[in-house]
């Protein structure tokens, strides 16, 4: 693998001196808008997959079904995913997330595809740090950063899919550890500023993926931001392996994370509670990217730009938060209105905790 870039380091530098400065938009849903325009099989598979083979590697078949591989559109549709990253760039996020959320060999298993991996988030991290750089030439004085995202695979470690077989494990750690290491070397060579571990919901893929983190930068002698962001699943207030926010927090803070938070599974208003709990705890930036509210009868969401950004300017103003952004059913529309809602507000003190005894 190549060394980081040149400007690494001066780049994680700026972004720290902007989360000094301001609360940080972190930008929206990537599948809500890929689904707005309603792609079809061909339009997925692209020139490449068109026959049912990789073109480019002639012994990978691509036989499954594509559609709805979002990822993919990485290599077939590069100007869709460009453009979608400028929409949020336009809208005011200040950092956008690569289309990489299922870029694992072991997700990707799903389509016939875990040889292209390492390529899909190189190419995915690419686009976001393109788009960024564009914005940024326009406006030097406001850098915007490209997100490295490590999804949480289709695959728990903590729990068993099959009921009658509590036993069971449909991955390991060490499966899970080489799938991200691969991931994050192709998120590197993409030229992301950050890498982020997103959508936990089993602590022990997120603690593969920290380790899988470590080892690449360990190989370049170098290191990114990390950060990482869980996932409550329901009313109880726990992730789907069992731990609250808090026990969550503690589990991944040995990483020294950039920054921890929730995104996905709940809307603002019942994510405030959790979020309200790591701002009290977490000795490091708090971030919280909401779905637009409950999926309603259709699996769509509902909630407005307007009453979003309204929900979420209380949370800025109670202190809570050092990044905003949406997740599933958030658009360039709920961006803008949420940059709009914590402009001027300042970001979160980030607390003195006492040293452990």
């Amino acid at each position: 693998m190549p060394p980081l870039p040149w400007h690494s380091r001066d780049r994680a530098e700026a972004l720290q001196r902007a989360l000094c400065e301001r609360i940080l938009v972190i930008d929206g849903a990537m599948g809500t808008m890929i689904q707005q325009h309603g792609l079809s099989e061909a339009d997925y598979r692209g020139e490449r997959f068109a026959d049912g083979h990789d073109r480019q590697q002639p012994r990978e078949r691509a036989a499954l079904d594509q559609r709805g591989n979002n990822d993919l559109l990485s290599l077939t549709r590069p100007e869709l995913i460009s453009c979608i990253h400028a929409e949020y760039l336009a809208a005011g996020a200040d950092l956008v997330e690569s289309n990489t959320f299922n870029s694992t060999s072991i997700a990707m298993a799903d389509y016939g595809l875990q040889h292209l991996a390492r390529e899909l988030n190189e190419a995915g991290a690419r686009l976001a740090r393109q788009a960024c750089d564009e914005a940024t030439l326009r406006d030097p004085a406001r850098p915007r950063f490209a997100i490295g995202v490590l999804g949480p695979t289709n695959r728990t470690a903590s729990l068993s899919p099959d009921v009658n077989r509590p036993g069971f494990r449909a991955t390991s750690f060490d499966e899970l550890r080489e799938a991200y290491r691969d991931a994050t070397r192709g998120l590197i060579e993409g030229g992301a500023d950050v890498v982020m571990v997103e959508t936990v919901f089993d602590t022990l893929n997120a603690k593969a993926a920290l380790f899988a983190i470590e080892e690449v930068f360990d190989v370049l002698g170098a290191r990114l931001p990390v950060m990482v962001s869980g996932t409550i699943t329901d009313a109880s207030g726990r992730t789907l392996s069992g731990q609250t926010a808090e026990a969550f927090w503690f589990s991944v803070r040995h990483a020294a994370p950039l920054a921890i938070g929730l995104n996905c599974a709940l809307g603002a208003r019942d994510l405030r509670q959790h979020v309200d709990v790591l701002s009290q705890i977490a000795d490091t930036h708090v971030s919280a990217h909401p779905n637009a509210g409950l999926p309603n009868a259709f699996g769509g969401y509902d909630e407005t730009p307007e009453d979003m950004a309204s929900v979420l300017r209380e949370f800025a103003e109670s202190g809570l938060l050092n990044l905003v952004g949406g997740c599933c059913g958030t658009t360039p529309a709920h961006i803008s209105a949420i940059a709009a809602a914590i402009d001027g507000v300042p970001p979160r003190t980030l607390p003195r905790m006492p040293d452990a005894a």
